[in-house]
């Protein structure tokens, strides 16, 4: 029932949204309703066993109410089945390029295009967006962009609860986190980050890394390396970094726009001995996308494969996760 509540609020300020661009005499509120449709079929060649899922079924909302405050509402339809609350946050922007936001939002260590699945270059997350920590939390971020001399940049920081999301728990010890950015986009950018999460006695983390990408106008390329060092026993420290990279090439199709092929190169570590990564994992891919005006979509097939030099417990949920794999993926944005 929550479900249905909230899936018809979202289709009510979807209609709003669309009342509002209609009218030349409306200037606030301006809302715009999104969403993403991730299907996916998958083939593990070592275990012969394959499955059909609904990866992710995300709508959502944005809004600026006035010129200083916005909000972000999104929800999970079905993450691998599980409904799942996103973003609930309000920001308010009292100077030009200083930000707060409030509510349940993405945590400063994260790149949305690692973890976001409208705009990841994979089927599968690479490991490091994957089995490293919740991309969101409650509490309170703050943002900062400016340009240093001809350099776009941008300063996050945030305390959050540190227990994951839709979990208001009371704690002494809170989470925190900072991250710096320095160009944009399109061209050169490089940030690096931390973030500090003493959820409780036995997980209780520090996390740091950084990242560079280069975009140009049919080509980009991406790398990241991220640590997690463990305060206690229980949990072991862990390594992991990705290279990836993709190439545009435009053709002309009754169905698609563009080929994207792409290829990554990522590696986890626990050991973090002389013998090397743990595991190492070859993705290589083609898409075939088209993009429209408020519709935009790509049908990609992926191959996976897993070099394991030492078994790790994040694996052991199932044969297939570690498995060479063919993955086969419809994703629709609008």
């Amino acid at each position: 029932m929550r479900t249905l509540h909230l899936f018809t609020l979202l289709l009510l300020i979807a209609s709003i949204s669309v009342q509002a661009q209609e009218s030349d005499t409306i200037s606030y509120p301006v809302i715009k309703f999104d969403g993403t449709l991730k299907n996916k079929f998958e083939h593990a060649s070592e275990t012969g066993m394959s499955r059909f899922s609904v990866r992710n079924s995300r709508i959502g909302a944005k809004g600026i109410i006035n010129p200083y405050s916005s909000f972000r509402v999104q929800i999970e339809l079905s993450d691998e089945g599980d409904f799942k609350v996103l973003d609930l946050s309000g920001t308010l922007e009292p100077l030009e390029g200083l930000s707060f936001t409030l509510g349940q939002t993405s945590i400063p260590l994260f790149n949305s295009y690692i973890v976001t699945p409208g705009t990841m270059m994979f089927a599968n997350r690479a490991f490091l967006g994957k089995y490293y920590l919740s991309t969101r939390d409650l509490g309170l971020l703050a943002k900062y962009e400016f340009n240093l001399g001809a350099v776009p940049t941008k300063l996050e920081a945030g305390l959050f609860n540190g227990n994951a999301i839709n979990d208001p728990v009371w704690k002494k010890k809170k989470s925190f986190g900072a991250r710096v950015e320095l160009g944009s986009m399109k061209g050169a950018r490089v940030t690096a980050k931390m973030y500090d999460y003493p959820r409780d006695e036995t997980r209780d983390f520090l996390f740091y890394g950084a990242d560079f990408r280069y975009e140009a106008e049919r080509w980009k390329v991406e790398t990241e390396v991220m640590k997690r060092d463990s305060k206690t026993d229980s949990y072991s420290d862990m390594l992991s970094y990705y290279l990836q990279g993709a190439y545009n090439i435009p053709v002309t199709s009754r169905l698609f726009d563009y080929l994207l092929p792409a290829v990554r190169w990522d590696a986890i570590d626990e050991r973090l001995d002389e013998s090397g990564f743990d595991v190492n994992r070859l993705t290589t891919g083609i898409g075939l996308g088209f993009k429209q005006k408020q519709f935009s979509s790509i049908l990609r097939l992926d191959y996976e494969w897993y070099f394991i030099n030492n078994e790790i417990p994040i694996f052991a949920e199932g044969a297939e996760m570690d498995s060479d794999k063919i993955t086969v993926e419809l994703l629709i944005t609008f």
